[in-house]
């Protein structure tokens, strides 16, 4: 997923040169003619039915004091980001509902197009939600969003090929060479490719090393040798029999269509994959097991980035306190059940993961909740897109990091991001 260049101040003047644009959007905020006020939501693109089926809910729920249409947006982030920003730059009052990428709120609330939850609402936007999810959305101690679903990996392993799953990166690496050398399918399914899930695995292994990526403030890069582990890991899988092949191209459903193919004992990816393995390679199914993901050291779990979906108020929309409360609903346990069940995606309030409708399809919710129970976040910066485009260029491809010199070569790169300094590749 990686995102464009510090695109912002070139939108803006995009936006500035779309006066027509503006105009036509202005209007879509109410129905006018004295009916149910028209919400507009914009999201990812579902095709469980299950964020219709919620906009519909809410809707109806609300006794016809407004509708909610659900907007698609483009289907890989980049697109995404991109409307959104062309849109609220223009001042687009048509924008009621955002569902923004758990690493955009910073960057949102600093330009001020995003409503801040405050009182009442704030306070249900935040009751029986996990810590870490509230944290995404949260800017200079200001909460911005509403956590819709949450999301953490897994490690996914073939118990036919491996009894017991590793604990650890290097256990999993000595277990790969094993069964490589006795024949047998061996490959560590990871995304490789030089996009946003190369990132999320840099930072997985640097928080589970210790560290973290920025300082504490957000104004420079921390790194260090935590860092040069987890540069190391990276390096050290490439080269290692458990690179699969493509890993340099590989991205989370490449990963997933290769351990459905049977040529990979190991996978880190989202829970996704385990109904789509279920449907696809039954067989297989009956060995597909699940496991904590690897830590970088023996006897310290890891430190899973966080993912998910925050669900924020547009600035410019003419109904804030009904988008607020058309927000409160869609993200309510009928409608983040039925978004799990129906769209895999797991939930951000933390009752759900007890709930026999939601363990029954997800015998793994334990697993998900203690990950997400103690996750890592990604760097919290209005630069953020700048500093990801950064990682994922200078660790790719994987197999050519050199841990020292490549560690330090980021650290300029980082500080170029977060200046808004020369071209970011």
């Amino acid at each position: 997923m990686p995102r464009g260049l510090n695109l912002r101040s070139r939108w803006l003047t995009a936006a500035a040169a779309l006066p027509v644009l503006a105009s036509l959007l202005v209007g879509c905020g109410s129905s006018g003619g004295g009916g149910p006020v028209a919400l507009n939501w914009y999201n990812f693109p579902d095709d469980s039915g299950a964020l219709q089926e919620a906009a519909d809910r809410c809707g109806q729920a609300s006794g016809g004091r407004y509708v909610i249409h659900y907007n698609k947006l483009p289907r890989t982030a980049d697109g995404q980001r991109q409307q959104l920003v062309r849109r609220l730059a223009a001042h687009d009052a048509g924008v009621d509902i955002i569902g923004l990428d758990v690493t955009w709120p910073a960057e949102f609330a600093e330009a001020g197009w995003i409503r801040e939850w405050t009182g009442t609402v704030k306070e249900q936007a935040t009751a029986d939600t996990l810590g870490a999810a509230v944290q995404t959305a949260t800017w200079k101690g200001r909460l911005y969003g509403a956590p819709y679903n949450s999301n953490t990996q897994l490690l996914w392993y073939r118990d036919d090929l491996v009894p017991t799953p590793p604990k650890s990166w290097a256990e999993m690496l000595v277990q790969a060479d094993a069964l490589a050398k006795a024949g047998k399918p061996h490959y560590v399914e990871i995304q490789g490719a030089q996009y946003e899930g190369l990132t999320v695995w840099f930072n997985t292994l640097v928080t589970s090393a210790g560290g973290t990526i920025l300082t504490p403030d957000a104004q420079a890069p921390s790194l260090g040798a935590p860092a040069v582990v987890a540069a190391a890991i990276m390096r050290d899988t490439a080269r290692s029999s458990a690179a699969d092949p493509s890993l340099p191209n590989q991205m989370e459903d490449q990963n997933r269509l290769a351990m459905e193919s049977g040529t990979a004992a190991f996978e880190l990816n989202y829970p996704f994959v385990y109904p789509s393995m279920k449907a696809n390679q039954p067989e297989l199914f009956q060995h597909f097991k699940w496991a904590p993901y690897p830590g970088v050291t023996a006897g310290r779990p890891a430190t899973v980035t966080i993912g998910g979906i925050d669900l924020a108020v547009g600035a410019y929309g003419k109904h804030p306190d009904l988008a607020f409360e058309a927000t409160l609903c869609l993200r309510d346990r009928e409608n983040q059940l039925a978004n799990a069940l129906k769209g895999g995606l797991p939930p951000s309030l933390r009752s759900l993961y007890q709930a026999a409708e939601l363990t029954e399809s997800y015998p793994f919710a334990a697993d998900v909740l203690a990950a997400l129970d103690t996750a890592s976040i990604r760097p919290q910066t209005p630069a953020y897109q700048n500093v990801s485009i950064a990682i994922s260029h200078t660790l790719s491809p994987p197999a050519a990091i050199k841990p020292e010199s490549t560690v330090a070569d980021l650290r300029g790169q980082i500080e170029d991001a977060l200046g808004s300094k020369g071209l970011i590749p």
